[in-house]
């Protein structure tokens, strides 16, 4: 039996332990009931109960949701378009997003699957400050893709 300061009553019967958190307006609370003998605190149950929805909000409140961006790019790409994807998934990287980089292949193209893997790799050089490949470039369908998260 514990108080609500903590301070360790003893071993006591149930019922003395129930008269004794009635006659102090509160509530009988069961905290390790596998435990020999089963150990039980006196406290404001309703309290309890504010006070741990509260952590938790407060820790929901602090947690970093990670969401994947996409960056589509073509094998024809002009270099102002890539520095310019470039930066965008740099932006999503720094703020602790992962990227999904995506070539996208029409017609023919895809008779040029090592234009896009070149293209892939140039981007993995010129981030690899920034990002650390999460799932290698891989061919599916029309479209090759890799995953990249950021450097920790």
């Amino acid at each position: 039996m514990v108080n609500q300061e903590g301070k360790q009553l003893g071993v006591m019967p149930t019922q003395k332990a129930l008269e004794l958190a009635y006659s102090q307006k509160l509530d009988l609370i069961l905290v390790a009931p596998n435990a020999k003998p089963p150990v039980a605190k006196i406290m404001d149950y309703g309290k309890y109960k504010y006070e741990l929805a509260k952590r938790e909000k407060k820790a929901k409140k602090n947690q970093k949701i990670i969401e994947v961006k996409q960056m589509k790019f073509r094998i024809k790409i002009d270099e102002h378009d890539y520095q310019t994807k470039l930066k965008h998934i740099k932006r999503f990287l720094e703020a602790g997003n992962k990227v999904r980089v995506v070539i996208m292949f029409r017609g023919r193209e895809m008779a040029f699957a090592d234009k896009g893997k070149e293209i892939l790799d140039r981007i993995i050089k010129d981030l690899q400050d920034v990002a650390s490949v999460e799932k290698a470039p891989k061919l599916e369908g029309r479209d090759m893709w890799m995953m990249l998260k950021p450097k920790s």
